[in-house]
């Protein structure tokens, strides 16, 4: 697979780059800075090296895979406020590559649909390229192709989980200038998904929070995503989602601490959004309903010593015709590690959960259950979706050095399939 080519937005940063270097290069001064910027710089490298099996109980075979993803980057230093960043990624499949789903035409992947899904299919791109600027007080701006993770990556992640991570062609700026305040604003022209589509979008984010209060921090946020209507009808994705987030934290005794986070969004329809298919598989015929959907989110929780446990309630409206979408979203850590709900299910979705975890001889340990209902009545086969375990363990030797261990069970009720997921890794990063 070719890198992916820049266009747009991407195109402005690299012509901006361009004009830097040749104002660095007009004086003999300049030059000398721009030359220490230049060599002055960090080479940055990421390699994790993934075996997962997938035991699938649908008609699909069940799949093993095993993956080597590779990146090497380099971070200029600092001349007159700006730096810049670019970064190449390859992830290879070593041994058996027949054994997973790819997404085919003109995408990354080997289209094998016999095969249950794992999605890291091979390929190789300029996965990160940015030119920044800190020239102001407390202000950071970026152009160019990069990550993007807001809060716990609910609505805005990068999908780091997979070896090939999503990321955005945008303009990014963060000030800090208010007192325990921060601002994040994000343009967003494109998104690259893991499996090697490139979707066009005329998109804005905006995430506020302000963290002064002593027992926890709260985020104002409003998400308006515009896609393209070239793009395989994705613009019926379009939407703004506008919500209010807390976390925090108090101590109940020296050695006991509460925990708590409530969250609360509304979701409609944005430019050509609108709903009508889980799946988003429509025609937009005007027979659409409209977006027009509510996300909560409560946990509570204590941590005692190195013990922490934590009870959650999420929950996704639906109304049969649709449900709360998040297609930016980092979905593996949201609702269970076998992935059986990386699209809200047309009448929504309650997760109720519990989480276990703690740190013995420093091995990073947590164990999770899930137990899923849709969010509205008349479903024809009941509301009960299922159940789920969650377990992993995580040891870092040094600081460059890591390996994992996950497993992920998912019992069918009446949606999907029973499906049990495996992973071992290992990783080094500089």
């Amino acid at each position: 697979m070719l890198p992916k080519q820049p266009k747009g937005l991407l195109s402005l940063s690299i012509a901006a780059a361009l004009s830097l270097s040749g104002l660095a290069l007009s004086t003999t001064v300049n030059a000398d800075a721009f030359t220490d910027a230049l060599t002055g710089g960090k080479v940055k490298m990421d390699v994790r090296l993934r075996y997962e099996d997938v035991q699938d109980d649908s008609l699909k075979k069940d799949a093993d895979l095993l993956t080597v993803r590779t990146r090497l980057g380099y971070q200029t230093g600092s001349f007159s406020g700006f730096d810049a960043y670019v970064e190449m990624e390859n992830t290879t499949a070593l041994g058996d590559k027949d054994a997973f789903t790819g997404t085919g035409t003109n995408q990354w992947g080997n289209n094998n649909t016999t095969y249950s899904t794992i999605a890291d299919p091979e390929g190789t791109e300029l996965n990160r390229y940015w030119l920044g600027y800190n020239g102001i007080a407390n202000t950071v701006a970026r152009i160019g192709r990069q990550h993007i993770k807001l809060d716990n990556d609910r609505f805005i992640g990068n999908v780091g989980w997979r070896q090939n991570e999503q990321t955005y062609d945008s303009f990014t700026l963060t000030n800090n200038s208010l007192k325990c305040t921060k601002f994040f604003y994000a343009y967003l022209s494109e998104v690259n998904w893991i499996f090697g589509q490139n979707v066009d979008m005329d998109s804005h984010l905006i995430n506020v929070s302000y963290s002064g209060l002593s027992f926890g921090k709260i985020t104002g946020y409003g998400y308006f995503l515009d896609f393209d209507k070239t793009a395989s009808g994705k613009e019926a994705q379009s939407q703004k989602t506008l919500g209010l987030r807390f976390k925090g934290a108090a101590d109940v005794t020296d050695k006991a601490t509460l925990l708590f986070m409530a969250e609360y969004a509304q979701q409609d329809d944005y430019k050509d959004g609108a709903d009508g298919s889980a799946m988003f598989s429509h025609t937009m015929d005007g027979a659409s309903s409209d977006i027009d959907y509510d996300y909560k989110l409560l946990k509570l929780g204590v941590k005692v010593a190195c013990i922490k446990a934590v009870a959650g309630y999420e929950a996704l409206e639906g109304d049969a015709n649709g449900a709360f979408q998040t297609p930016l979203a980092t979905l593996h850590g949201q609702n269970g590690w076998a992935d059986m709900f990386l699209t809200t299910p047309d009448y929504g979705l309650e997760d109720r959960s519990l989480t276990l975890s703690s740190k013995i001889g420093g091995i990073m340990l947590k164990a999770a259950y899930h137990d899923y209902e849709a969010e509205s009545s008349g479903r024809a086969t009941g509301s009960n979706y299922g159940n789920e375990w969650n377990l992993v363990a995580k040891k870092k030797f040094g600081k460059h050095y890591t390996v994992l261990a996950k497993y992920a069970s998912y019992s069918a009720d009446d949606y999907k399939s029973d499906m049990d997921k495996f992973w071992l890794q290992a990783g080094v990063k500089f």
